[in-house]
C-alpha cells in the first residue's frame, strides 16, 4: 500500500487489488459485503496510523476512486465549527469540490472502533473494544491493576503484536464505569482498528477468557 500525507488532516493512499487479495479479501466483496469492506478500511487506517501517525478522531470524509488495478482513497478528518454545532472540513471552501463525501459509508465512520455497539441474541447491548500491545510486559503489568476481572476478555497474537479484545455488557457496566476502565486499559495499550473477525481468522488465540486472572497465575 502506498501512502501520501497531504497535510495534518488529510491522507491519501493507494492499494492494489493484488494487495487486497493478499490480505485475504476478495475484490468483489469489498463493494457488496459491508462487514468485509469495513474490516479492510480499518485495517488500512491502522497501518496508516502506524506509519504516518494519522490518528482518527471524530467524523471523516472519504473519497474512494476505483482504478484499473486498485483503489485510491482520500481521507480527511473533520473538525467542529466555531459554534460547536456542526463538523466542517479543515480546508478552504474553494477546495471542497476536490473531496466529495461518500455517503454510502459515512455512517460506518460513526462507529467507535470499527465495531461499535453490537446486539446479542437476547437484545442485550454490548460494547466491544480492541487494544494492541507491542510488548507483552505491558499486558502483564496491566493484569496487576485492580477491578478489571469482570471485563470479558480474549487475547490474540498477530503479526508481532498482541491484541486484547474486551466486552462491556450493558447490564454489568454503566457508562461511567466503562469510561474509567477504558482509561486504565489505554494507559498500557493502544486502540486498534483491527477487527475481531480478522483476529479469529488470521491470528492465534492465546487466551479465550479471563485474560487478566490467567496472566497473574503465570506471571
Amino acid at each position: 500500500m502506498e501512502i501520501e500525507r497531504i497535510n495534518e488532516n488529510t491522507v491519501k493512499f493507494y492499494i492494489s487489488y493484488i494487495d487486497i487479495e493478499e490480505r485475504g479479501f476478495d475484490r468483489e466483496e469489498i463493494w457488496y459485503n459491508r462487514e468485509r469492506s469495513e474490516e479492510l478500511f480499518w485495517e488500512m487506517m491502522d497501518e496508516i496510523h502506524q506509519e504516518e501517525e494519522f490518528t482518527v478522531e471524530g467524523p471523516l470524509w472519504i473519497q474512494v476512486q476505483a482504478l484499473d488495478k486498485g483503489l485510491e482513497v482520500l481521507v480527511t478528518k473533520a473538525q467542529l465549527s466555531k459554534d460547536g454545532q456542526k463538523f466542517e472540513l479543515p480546508i478552504p471552501n474553494d477546495k471542497l469540490k476536490d473531496i466529495p463525501v461518500d455517503e454510502q459509508i459515512e455512517d460506518m465512520l460513526d462507529q467507535h472502533f470499527g465495531h461499535g455497539i453490537e446486539e446479542n441474541t437476547e437484545d442485550e447491548e454490548i460494547l466491544d473494544f480492541l487494544l494492541s500491545f507491542n510488548d507483552f510486559e505491558d499486558l502483564i503489568q496491566l493484569s496487576k491493576r485492580g477491578g478489571l476481572d469482570e471485563i470479558a476478555t480474549r487475547l490474540f497474537h498477530l503479526e508481532n503484536k498482541y491484541y486484547l479484545y474486551t466486552e462491556f455488557p450493558e447490564d454489568v457496566f454503566n457508562e461511567d464505569q466503562v469510561d474509567d476502565l477504558l482509561s486504565i486499559l489505554l494507559e498500557y495499550g493502544n486502540e486498534s482498528q483491527v477487527t475481531i473477525h480478522r483476529l479469529e481468522e488470521y491470528g492465534k488465540e492465546i487466551l479465550s477468557h479471563d485474560v487478566f486472572s490467567e496472566l497473574r497465575k503465570h506471571f
